[in-house]
């Protein structure tokens, strides 16, 4: 678990959860985001655009599975706006 405040350059609206999405995708792991009481699947991109997330949210990102670590951090960096492109 990582907690982070949402912090895009561009805001949270299609294409940064598309780009959110595809970089979850990526990882073996199961990768959820817990905001205001959701649990959300962050390699469902209609399950994303449900959280209808804005910087200056705090959202938790939770992952299990073999590179776990790995996902939570690269996803928290894309969140806070450190990472911004999907390798």
């Amino acid at each position: 678990r990582k907690t982070v405040e949402v912090s895009l350059q561009d805001g949270f609206d299609t294409r940064p959860i598309a780009m959110l999405v595809q970089m979850a995708s990526q990882y073996e792991s199961t990768v959820y985001i817990d905001y205001d009481e959701k649990h959300v699947n962050a390699k469902s991109i209609m399950g994303m655009m449900t959280l209808a997330l804005k910087n200056g949210d705090n959202v938790e990102v939770v992952t299990d599975g073999k590179d776990e670590d790995a996902a939570a951090e690269k996803i928290g960096q894309y969140l806070e706006g450190v990472e911004t492109t999907a390798e």
